[in-house]
């Protein structure tokens, strides 16, 4: 059946090229207040295509923040039930003087369409709705039951989702996740991933004096908070990138040495990455661990801002009352947010410089995950990438992290098949974010022969 389909999506690829260049003209700035109305229009928008195609029960469900987007399709007698997730809010653009087209007016050039969200993840969401509405169209049915749910808060920790999800509401009941929020691990090449790395996101907040002071007049005698938290945050890695949280990497579950042949057999070359993708001088990393095993199977830290003081033009020699830093960590299986969170909080406390005082608040965490490679779902997902690519799938885990894919998991009960579609030079939270147009409309053709599949 599912030649009718692709063929469907083949004619009508124009098409979905032009419906996805409008979707992304929407700047669903999910962290934006200013782009609140942006993010529900983003949202109307799926669920009227959704309605369109033929799906069922379309509907928003608000949450204390963006809504989230509902439907299903439940006709499939006997069948599994697949749970479509993906999430249409984006990541702010800036700096937009380094776009080379604006970011929210997508173009296409080199092979590729350039916005903010086009791959992350709007171009992912449309390439699971239009395999569906190829289906649909052809066939005049699924072969499985679909349920979809996309949210529009993933950029900023998801917590409405997360709290829906938790509440295990009858409308998620299904066997399997389908997550399409990922990519391939290089061009041309099939992949799952069958791992993600956890997190926990944090700010230390640093206070000294009531109110600033002039540094002339109380420097040498008033405490710093900037000074103070550099040198907390100087205490939380070591030269080496060990990270020296007491306990912190107590129970982690290391990769298999089979997991770990099968990353050395991959086509991954060190100097490149360095050059193209970094495009740093050199790599940093614990010793003794490959570029892979640090990025995909070790806990890392990372500080991302320090606000606070005077940042302006010229010169305000102020002593600031308060320094904030806002730092995240990465957690591997066998981790969990609540421990490593309060590990690095009492640590932090206890290394604070007199004189001041520090707080330490979490604002969104998400757990590790690991899916075996053996369950149907995931067997079904490589022989429809097979007959798509014409290659062999490699299974690889990936550095960050989709904190739903852990709540679904923990909630539902629910393995995740995360299909993903990206490459990694796409810019994913960067300017000139893109999207590879051939991989859009592979994209498409294997959602529909891995729906076939999944439901054979």
């Amino acid at each position: 059946m599912s030649l009718s389909a692709i063929a469907f999506a083949r004619q009508n690829h124009a098409r979905f090229l032009d419906e996805l260049k409008a979707l992304l003209r929407i700047p669903s700035v999910s962290t934006l207040p200013e782009h609140k109305e942006d993010c529900r229009r983003a949202a109307e928008t799926l669920a009227a295509e959704l309605r369109r195609i033929g799906m069922e029960n379309v509907r928003l469900i608000e949450t204390e923040g963006h809504p989230l987007v509902y439907a299903d399709w439940l006709h499939a007698a006997g069948k599994p039930t697949a749970l479509c997730y993906g999430h249409y809010d984006v990541q702010p653009p800036d700096p937009l003087d380094e776009w080379v087209s604006p970011p929210f007016e997508p173009t296409e050039r080199n092979g590729n369409i350039y916005a903010r969200g086009a791959v992350d993840d709007k171009g992912q969401v449309w390439a699971q709705v239009k395999a569906l509405e190829s289906l649909l169209a052809a066939d005049g049915a699924l072969t499985i039951n679909v349920r979809v749910l996309l949210e529009g808060e993933e950029e900023v920790g998801g917590e409405g989702i997360a709290n829906y999800v938790a509440s295990k509401p009858p409308e998620l009941k299904s066997d399997f996740a389908l997550v399409c929020d990922t990519e391939l691990f290089a061009p041309g090449l099939p992949t799952l991933c069958v791992g993600l790395r956890g997190m926990i996101y944090t700010e230390i907040e640093v206070r000294g004096a009531r109110t600033d002071l002039h540094s002339g007049m109380y420097g040498g005698a008033a405490p710093n908070p900037f000074t103070a938290l550099a040198q907390i945050i100087a205490r939380l890695k070591d030269e080496n990138g060990h990270i020296l949280i007491p306990g912190f990497y107590d129970g982690i579950i290391p990769p298999s040495a089979a997991e770990l042949a099968a990353w050395r057999s991959l086509p991954f070359d060190e100097e490149e990455y360095r050059k193209t993708e970094v495009g740093a001088k050199q790599l940093v990393g614990e010793a003794g661990y490959t570029v892979l095993e640090r990025t995909w199977a070790r806990p890392s830290l990372d500080v991302h801002g320090m606000p606070g003081g005077f940042t302006g033009a010229g010169a305000k020699t102020v002593i600031p009352a308060k320094a904030q830093a806002k730092v995240s960590m990465r957690l591997v299986p066998g981790m969990t947010p609540a421990r490593a969170f309060e590990q690095y909080k009492s640590y932090v406390e206890k290394i604070a410089p007199a004189g001041v005082d520090v707080e330490v608040r979490l604002i969104h965490s998400g757990d590790p995950c690991l899916v075996t490679v053996d369950n149907p779902y995931i067997q079904a997902a490589t022989r429809a990438l097979h007959e798509v690519w014409g290659k062999d799938t490699v299974f690889i885990r990936s550095g960050g992290s989709i904190p739903i894919v852990g709540d679904f998991d923990r909630h539902l009960g629910l393995p995740s098949v995360m299909m993903g579609f990206g490459l990694p030079d796409d810019n994913l939270h960067a300017p000139n974010e893109k999207f590879n147009l051939k991989n859009f409309e592979l994209g498409i053709e294997s959602l529909i022969r891995f729906l076939e599949e999944a439901g054979r």
